[in-house]
């Protein structure tokens, strides 16, 4: 993780620093477009020392690229490279590193970092080709400053931020347990009952962002206008979004500071936010059958909106560094499967919210049930018992009259 801190440079400070991010950016695209070049039977692509060399002739062929800070430019070469390795890493599946935009976030890094403080509220963080810039003292820096990442969202706002390790949270041992279930109407849902709803955008915000985007629609393109227009619409999403990290914070520290086991569903979210796949028509050439985009937008937006991934990554973050036990279980079936009697079947879930076992006639929230579920299965876990991959009632044997409860679904077992 990392500790960000706002940025105040001033207009001249942050002319210069627009450069390093446009540099920092050109070396990347430079590197990608080399490497996108490379085929099998080919020249293998140029290597680390060979792109540096390719800079230092590129800096002294060009004075406004040698007018930038050479160790930002040579970072955004080592940056490249990391992305590789992750990219050729199967233990970390990583994508292809891609061209980056002038567009959205911009950014770039410090190397040898170092910074003071100012007074009670402020400080100053050195760069390259600047000096010192002021920054916001939110909290204490950490003790050792390596490197340092400066960047600019959409709306303009600069933050620098200092790699530091996860702190501990503050806890008592409670010997509780939890089952957390992710949803799209409701973003959670403990095994307690308990439900958590993300920020969403507020009616009045969506109708200024639709109303801006039709409006930016009309607009010709590299204008001045349309400028000012996508810049108010990024400025309405960046708030929506510093809301949501804000409540995964808040969220992901009361779980591990409420419980010493937490469940959670192993969920792929990128792939489940994956755009469908065209459908050719096979009686019409150059034609595409029905794929339900708009729908599978909509429901990929419910989800990246209700911070899944986010908040599963920062939960088990704080567990690791707590003694919190985080354990991931198969989400197969858990909001199908009763979990008083261990029935699955499709009709058990009458609605989004309404669960109704066909076979015992338990009733229950369709997500509390669900959360049980998760809870009842994690702890079948931790004991080191090994879960069926397949629900009763669903590609496996079920007795017509079972003894006992199907294994990890009684109340007594959560």
């Amino acid at each position: 993780m990392s500790y960000r801190y706002r940025l105040t440079p001033t207009p001249k400070q942050e002319a210069i620093m627009r450069e390093h991010c446009a540099h920092a950016r050109f070396v990347w695209n430079l590197a990608v477009e080399q490497q996108s070049w490379w085929r099998p039977g080919r020249v293998s692509a140029p290597g680390h020392y060979e792109r540096k060399r390719q800079l230092t002739g590129a800096r002294a062929a060009e004075p406004w690229l040698a007018a930038g800070s050479s160790s930002v430019q040579q970072q955004a070469l080592c940056d490249f490279d990391n992305a590789m390795n992750a990219f050729f890493d199967k233990k970390n599946p990583a994508g292809k590193p891609s061209f980056r935009s002038k567009r959205g976030t911009q950014g770039f890094v410090i190397r040898d970092t170092k910074a003071r403080r100012l007074n009670r509220r402020w400080g100053a963080v050195h760069v390259p080709k600047l000096g010192w810039v002021r920054f916001r003292w939110s909290r204490a820096v950490p003790e050792k400053l390596g490197m340092s990442r400066v960047n600019c969202d959409g709306t303009g706002r600069w933050h620098v931020s200092f790699p530091a390790p996860q702190p501990v949270a503050e806890r008592e041992p409670t010997g509780s347990a939890v089952g957390l279930d992710r949803g799209v109407r409701t973003a959670l849902v403990a095994s307690d009952g308990q439900h958590y709803r993300s920020p969403r955008i507020s009616g009045r915000r969506a109708a200024r962002y639709l109303a801006l985007q039709q409006r930016m629609a009309r607009q010709h393109k590299k204008s001045r206008k349309r400028e000012r227009t996508r810049h108010a619409m990024a400025v309405i999403a960046a708030r929506t979004a510093d809301r949501r990290k804000d409540w995964a914070e808040k969220i992901s520290t009361r779980m591990v500071h409420d419980h010493d086991v937490i469940v959670l569903e192993k969920l792929n979210t990128k792939g489940m936010t994956r755009k469908p796949a065209a459908k050719p028509d096979p009686d019409r050439a150059g034609n595409f059958l029905p794929n339900r985009h708009s729908q599978k937008a909509g429901l990929s937006r419910g989800i990246l909106a209700s911070c899944w991934g986010m908040l599963g990554t920062r939960t088990k973050q704080k567990g690791a560094v707590s003694g919190v036990t985080v354990v991931q279980i198969d989400p197969r079936f858990t909001s199908q499967q009763c979990h008083m009697c261990g029935h699955t079947a499709k009709e058990n879930r009458e609605s989004q919210a309404v669960f109704r076992c066909v076979e015992c006639g338990h009733e229950d929230h369709a997500d509390t049930n669900a959360a049980r579920n998760i809870l009842a299965r994690g702890l079948l876990l931790t004991t080191g018992e090994v879960v069926p991959a397949h629900a009763l009632g669903h590609r496996a044997s079920r007795p017509r009259q079972p003894a006992q409860a199907a294994a990890g679904t009684t109340r007594s077992a959560a």
